[in-house]
């Protein structure tokens, strides 16, 4: 079958399988690609890696226009994505209302599950937010550290740890089975990031390439966009 091939954040993995079965009825062509964090998949296509289309955050999406690497025209604005707090479905779900909430939560945990903390737009703040509660030193050893946000809620899931949690975007935790989204990180702390969908400028199908971003922004599809996770 013909794929359009993508290049994306793991935040919009659930939204676009969502979408796969009306892309292929509209246009004929399945969906192939990367999910991952967001800098690794910028970079790919810096390398040439084929693509169609990228989703990745609004402020890499406008260096890759810079960089004519994406049409500028083609850009749009999927959706808003906060970074949040997960945990395995048997276990009770926490809540972090402040700082200090939070830093007992991570504390309290004996294993803290996040995506890359130099390439992923959520393991980046995650190691921001525990050098600003002070406890980067304190739960180093805790932290499992993997690829991308999908993975790593995988690893929780799977988790045989007394009392893991995760730290990823709402979007991954959603779409994972066997977690649930227990609480958004609190003020101080939270992470809003906006996802934005272009054409790139060596796209093999741009017009399909269009078409699923029409897709992934329309109206009509705001519903399925908030029950994956994003806002706005």
């Amino acid at each position: 079958m013909t794929t359009v091939n993508i290049l994306s954040g793991g935040a919009a993995q659930g939204l676009v399988r969502g979408l796969t079965a009306a892309f292929k009825a509209q246009t004929g062509l399945g969906i192939d690609g990367e999910f991952g964090a967001v800098g690794l998949m910028a970079d790919k296509l810096r390398a040439g890696t084929p693509a169609d289309l990228v989703i990745l955050t609004q402020a890499l999406l406008a260096k890759l226009a810079e960089e004519n690497l994406v049409i500028p025209s083609s850009v749009a604005d999927v959706g808003r994505v906060e970074t949040a707090l997960a945990v395995r479905n048997r276990d009770p779900k926490v809540t972090a209302k402040t700082e200090a909430d939070l830093r007992e939560v991570l504390r309290g945990a004996d294993a803290i599950f996040v995506p890359d903390i130099k390439a992923s737009t959520a393991g980046q703040h995650v190691a921001k937010v525990l050098d600003q509660l002070g406890i980067a030193y304190e739960v180093a050893s805790r932290l499992k550290i993997f690829p991308n946000g999908a993975t790593a809620m995988r690893e929780l899931a799977a988790s045989t740890a007394q009392r893991p949690i995760g730290c990823t975007q709402a979007t991954e935790i959603i779409a994972t089975d066997g977690i649930s989204l227990s609480g958004l990180l609190p003020p101080g702390c939270e992470l809003v990031t906006m996802y934005t969908a272009g054409v790139t400028a060596r796209a093999v199908h741009p017009a399909e390439a269009a078409a699923l971003i029409a897709l992934l922004t329309g109206a009509d599809r705001k519903e399925l966009r908030q029950r994956m996770g994003f806002t706005g």
